[in-house]
């Protein structure tokens, strides 16, 4: 395992983590409702779709997660003229001024739904940010991996019970809950010779998960049973 240079303590919670990135996806893809209200915020969290692991939070628990995330700089909490309620934003940009809404839109899916391939990546955040292939996805992960005051993510190399190289975000510490690996380093390593033949692994994936689910919606739409 690296040192405390690669795997950074835990600067936030597994909600609070959960709670920045809702309230980033929510400000890019829903932007006439942002800031979010309490309630808007609890349904975000609590939300089936595009969630791993969903959770099951009221709003006290979030309401609390909202004020210690406050005191800690990573939220603030507006008013908005002619609401009743008060509603609260992000300050991602704050606490890493150095991203770019690319690097952000990466690191808000890496928080909603843990470790992905840059496959899944790329084709996750194609509602908030559009990347035109791979390596461009590979060069944002790169600046969040090499990020000057310390790494925002891990590349989790392909090994003994993990087929391809995973990514996942640090700051709710070290990724926990995925197969054992031997270690996890700070910038993606390959080699020249080895570099295309990743490349066409990690294409033939995002393909194979494209044709299933038009396999699935070709049968869906002809009253075909699996």
């Amino acid at each position: 395992m690296e040192d405390s240079e690669t795997a950074p303590a835990p600067q936030l919670s597994a909600l609070e983590a959960r709670i920045i990135g809702c309230l980033i996806e929510k400000e890019i893809t829903l932007p006439d409702y942002y800031p979010l209200t309490l309630n808007a915020l609890v349904s975000a969290c609590n939300q089936s779709t595009n969630r791993d692991p969903v959770m099951s939070v009221d709003e006290g628990t979030v309401q609390r997660a909202l004020e210690a995330l406050k005191m800690r700089g990573w939220v603030f909490q507006v008013t908005v003229a002619g609401a009743r309620v008060q509603k609260f934003r992000h300050n991602i940009k704050g606490k890493l001024p150095r991203l770019e809404k690319p690097g952000i839109s990466l690191l808000a899916v890496l928080l909603l739904r843990g470790a992905q391939t840059v496959g899944e990546l790329r084709q996750r955040t194609e509602r908030l940010q559009t990347f035109p292939d791979l390596e461009s996805v590979e060069v944002e992960l790169t600046g969040l991996i090499s990020y000057p005051e310390g790494p925002v993510v891990a590349c989790l190399p392909a090994g003994p019970g993990r087929r391809v190289a995973l990514y996942a975000q640090l700051l709710t510490g070290e990724p926990s809950g995925l197969a054992p690996q031997t270690e996890i380093i700070v910038a993606p390593v390959i080699t020249p010779e080895r570099a295309e033949d990743q490349e066409w692994k990690q294409r033939m994936e995002l393909e194979i998960e494209f044709l299933k689910a038009q396999l699935a919606r070709l049968k869906a739409n002809l009253g075909i049973d699996e």
